[in-house]
């Protein structure tokens, strides 16, 4: 039996659509998270404005423990 549909050629867009979907589809077997460990910290990237990082780095070393101490203060902790 001979296939009714018509084949159209892939146009460019078709292709980019294609390959977006494949670049941003998840992978089907991602390794599950790792369970956090209690009281180890976590290196993090943040931006804080200057001078507030200039008041936390006046006090000396040991500038990022008084970040980290005020924020749990912040936090009822």
């Amino acid at each position: 039996m001979a296939d009714d549909r018509i084949r159209r050629p892939m146009t460019s867009r078709d292709a980019a659509e294609a390959a977006f979907k494949k670049a941003t589809t998840k992978p089907a077997d991602l390794p599950p998270p790792k369970p956090a460990v209690p009281g180890v910290r976590e290196m993090v990237s943040l931006r804080i404005d200057r001078d507030v990082l200039d008041h936390f780095q006046a006090g000396g070393p040991g500038w990022q423990d008084r970040i980290n101490d005020a924020l749990r203060k912040m936090l009822g902790k």
